[in-house]
């Protein structure tokens, strides 16, 4: 299962990206956001932007940690 490392949103405040921001300028969706602040899967494009945003690498921002029934299926 992929998780976010950091507070993503928060990230994004630290580098002048302020939730109104966002909004007005429609930098993501609040569809987008929400996601994000419930912690659920965002679009590998959605991640794309988020990075150049941040200027990181994916790595960065999530990890894959295997939920037990993935290591069950797949080792």
């Amino acid at each position: 299962m992929i998780y976010y490392k950091i507070d993503i949103l928060e990230e994004l405040k630290k580098k002048g990206y302020s939730p109104s921001r966002i909004h007005k300028e429609h930098l993501l969706s609040d569809q987008t956001v929400q996601s994000i602040r419930e912690k659920k899967n965002i679009s590998l494009a959605t991640l794309n932007k988020i990075c150049i945003m941040l200027k990181v690498q994916p790595g960065d921002l999530i990890e894959v940690v295997p939920t037990n029934d993935e290591i069950l299926k797949y080792y």
